[in-house]
C-alpha cells in the first residue's frame, strides 16, 4: 500500500465518489484507510459520566485503499506513485505526472 498518513487522497468509487480528504490513519494489514470527512457514519452515544452529554456523533469509518488515489500536492491531480533514489541513496515517492517529490 503506497498511501500513508497525512497524504491527500480522492475517492474513486462508492457513495463518496469525488470527495477529497486527508488520511488520518492507514492499516496496511487490512488494506484500509481512515479519511477525514469521507465515509462518515452517525453513532448514538450514551453519556458515560455524570455531567457528560450524550447524543448522535459523526465518525469516519474505514474505506478500502483500492478505492482512493493520492493527489499530488504540486500539480493537484490524482496520480500514482513512482519511486526514485535520492543522491543520498534514499528511496522517495515521486508524482508520475509532474515528477515532483511527494
Amino acid at each position: 500500500m503506497n498511501i500513508r498518513t497525512n497524504d491527500t487522497v480522492i475517492v474513486l468509487s462508492g457513495r463518496d465518489k469525488g470527495r477529497q480528504g486527508k488520511v488520518i490513519s492507514a492499516d496496511p494489514g487490512a488494506g484500509k484507510l481512515l479519511i477525514e470527512g469521507v465515509n462518515v457514519a452517525k453513532r448514538h452515544q450514551k453519556p458515560r459520566r455524570q455531567g457528560e452529554e450524550g447524543g448522535i456523533i459523526k465518525k469516519e469509518t474505514p474505506i478500502y485503499a483500492s478505492k482512493v488515489m493520492r493527489v499530488c500536492p504540486k500539480c493537484g491531480k490524482p496520480t500514482r506513485a513512482a519511486h526514485r533514489f535520492n543522491d543520498d541513496g534514499k528511496k522517495t515517492r515521486v508524482c508520475k505526472k509532474c515528477g515532483a517529490e511527494i
